[in-house]
């Protein structure tokens, strides 16, 4: 009991000099200094809590995934109302696996074999298609809607054949796709869905948010995001056998569900007869899919533990930052083509997207250039076009119409930060600036 008291009170000692610690490096931090500091597209927002909990973890040295790795799967999956969470090492890791999921052979007729469709939209970011051609699908590519950003329902149910069999879209940068047109679409043709809400925690539609529509839905924790592990993310699922699966191809392909540092969890560990394994073979060491090791750390669900419970405060704040945002630039509408979000939604947003139109009178360049040279970052709408990035110049894939609102994206759209790092004094200067810079037109 004397050491155990001991350890308490030096633990506590450590906590309250990380404390002093933060609260030392926060003071450093100058005043927002217009035109000198700069206003970035993204960044992590956290406190002293996060460091405690990453330091009370570090002390415990389990590394792996453990006992803040099951809190926050336990508390993720309650956020967004569904019945599992997995935990894993990336969003891209996230898409992944919910891609690779839907061809395991536990579904039957219905899973996914080389050769089948995934109807995508080309305005995307690479991970979202990657996993469809990792997996020898075909990913077939629609155009998106402006100003939503969002795929044409109508237009998608014109590109399905009797090879398609997934659907796999993203909500992009957190304005929810038509999820009631999507999901009737894909009840009628018998397809699975598959949610890309890297970009969407939080967003609503219909009251619900985003992620649990879909068979699966996949997220990022990477510090550009909504909350943030460092690197990190996750896939929700309603289906219990969809969640063994992606278990599966996340540990290795086991067969076994045991935790790690856990053992016979089936209570037969020493009593399954599989394939042409003799009778008996250790439960642990056998593979029913061709996995991978994409499993998170303690560490990093340590940090996403606390984040978790910031995350309606990070909310609230994106959807402040991006009204101030539309208010203030809605008078350059005959310039700029604004984001807008989808009907019976209430998007959670990942940036301000903003499109320049083309008979403006001057370019996306010209005001990006303005805006980075006045230190407002502005990024591009992920790959523009991405059948015009080097890496998709030769794949296998199908392409339903022009493409045309996406080659526009390309050319005209760029994007500005919302995120909880921005204060009101950010948001000024940065329509300070837009302003001078019509002004000099």
């Amino acid at each position: 009991m004397v050491m155990q008291d001991k350890v308490s009170l030096l633990r506590e000692r450590m906590f309250r000099d990380v404390v002093r610690l933060y609260k030392v490096e926060k003071c450093r931090k100058a005043k927002f200094r217009p035109s000198k500091d700069k206003v970035n597209c993204s960044g992590r927002v956290y406190d002293e809590k996060e460091i405690i909990s990453l330091v009370s973890a570090s002390l415990e040295f389990w590394l792996t995934a453990g006992r803040y790795a099951e809190e926050f799967e336990y508390n993720f999956s309650k956020f967004l109302g569904a019945k599992h969470a997995i935990l894993v090492n990336s969003g891209s890791s996230a898409n992944l696996l919910a891609v690779t999921a839907l061809t395991s052979h536990e579904l039957g007729k219905r899973r996914l074999l080389p050769g089948d469709e995934v109807i995508t939209a080309a305005a995307a970011f690479p991970t979202t298609v990657n996993p469809i051609i990792q997996n020898r699908l075909i990913p077939v590519f629609v155009d998106v809607e402006l100003p939503t950003y969002n795929v044409d329902v109508k237009i998608l149910e014109k590109a399905i054949t009797k090879k398609t069999k997934a659907i796999f879209l993203a909500h992009t940068m957190g304005n929810p796709f038509d999820v009631s047109g999507i999901m009737r679409v894909a009840r009628k043709h018998n397809l699975f869905v598959v949610e890309d809400a890297c970009d969407a925690l939080g967003s609503e539609y219909k009251n619900k948010l985003v992620g649990a529509f879909g068979d699966i839905g996949a997220f990022s924790f990477y510090p550009a995001h909504h909350i943030t592990m460092g690197e990190g993310g996750a896939l929700v699922t309603n289906n219990n056998k969809l969640k063994m699966i992606i278990q599966s191809f996340r540990d290795w392909g086991r067969a076994c569900w045991c935790p790690p540092g856990m053992d016979n969890c089936c209570g037969k560990r020493f009593e399954w007869k599989h394939g042409d394994l003799p009778y008996g073979y250790d439960h642990k060491y056998v593979y029913s899919h061709i996995g991978y090791n994409l499993k998170a750390t303690d560490l990093q669900a340590a940090i996403g533990v606390e984040q978790l419970k910031k995350l309606p405060d990070f909310i609230s704040r994106r959807k402040k930052n991006f009204h101030l945002l539309y208010e203030g630039l809605k008078k350059y509408s005959r310039f700029l083509i604004l984001p807008q979000a989808t009907a019976n939604s209430c998007p959670s947003w990942f940036g301000f997207l903003i499109s320049v139109k083309s008979n403006a009178g001057f370019t996306k360049n010209d005001l990006v250039e303005y805006l980075e040279s006045h230190k407002i970052a502005t990024r591009m709408l992920f790959a523009g076009n991405i059948l015009r990035q080097p890496a998709y110049k030769d794949i296998k894939c199908r392409i339903v119409g022009s493409l045309r609102n996406t080659d526009f994206i390309m050319r005209n759209t760029f994007w500005i930060g919302v995120y909880p790092g921005i204060a009101n004094e950010q948001v000024g200067y940065v329509l300070k600036v837009f302003a001078d810079f019509f002004g000099n037109r």
